[in-house]
């Protein structure tokens, strides 16, 4: 698998606040891997700030941003949800919704104004609440004889592979997580380091 199945995404959920002339920006972010779990997001904080005068959001899911949306909440077209999403995809983030929250100051700001502000809020909440590199993960699993098991088990715990899982029937059968790029890789590595054959499920 190539390492373009590694991914970035938000480190936590959070928010962070921007004053741009006299209003006040809050970007409130969220992990989401599905649609369901972005709208239910864009609902909770639209619904906590119900008062606000305006609630923009923008969400990016999958890791080809299969499914993307922006919503501008009434603001004048394409000043607020796109600039955010264009913010989440310069970043490279994924899996990530994001509702701008607006409370007016009493001051227009322009369309150049709001693109710059919505855009802005969302880059100083991903500064705040940080970045992380997501790797994706497959499970190996694998039987080794009852009397190759502890020089199995001794190799897995020198090279440090997490062992999710161990059942024991007419022979052990060992369950791993691997990053997907070092799967191929990893059974030529046993293969050359035990002789017994088979034993990859």
């Amino acid at each position: 698998m190539s390492k373009e199945e590694n991914f970035l995404t938000i480190k936590e959920n959070g928010s962070a606040e921007l004053i741009i002339k006299k209003s006040k920006f809050i970007a409130s972010m969220a992990r989401t891997t599905t649609t369901d779990e972005a709208n239910a997001f864009i609902q909770e904080i639209s619904k906590k700030n119900r008062d606000a005068t305006h609630n923009t959001f923008a969400y990016t899911i999958g890791l080809n941003d299969d499914q993307v949306k922006a919503s501008d909440n009434g603001e004048p077209s394409g000043t607020a949800g796109i600039p955010e999403l264009k913010a989440l995809q310069l970043m490279n983030l994924k899996n990530v919704t994001v509702v701008v929250t607006r409370y007016f100051g009493g001051i227009k700001l322009g369309a150049g104004g709001l693109i710059r502000a919505y855009s802005n809020s969302v880059t100083n909440a991903v500064e705040k609440i940080g970045v992380v590199k997501r790797v994706l993960q497959q499970e190996l699993i694998f039987s080794v004889p009852y009397n190759r098991f502890d020089e199995v088990d001794h190799y897995l715990k020198t090279n440090k592979f997490f062992v999710a899982d161990t059942e024991y029937g007419v022979d052990i059968k060992i369950h791993i997580f691997l990053d997907m790029d070092d799967q191929e890789q990893t059974k030529k590595r046993f293969n050359q380091s035990f002789s017994w054959s088979n034993q990859f499920h």
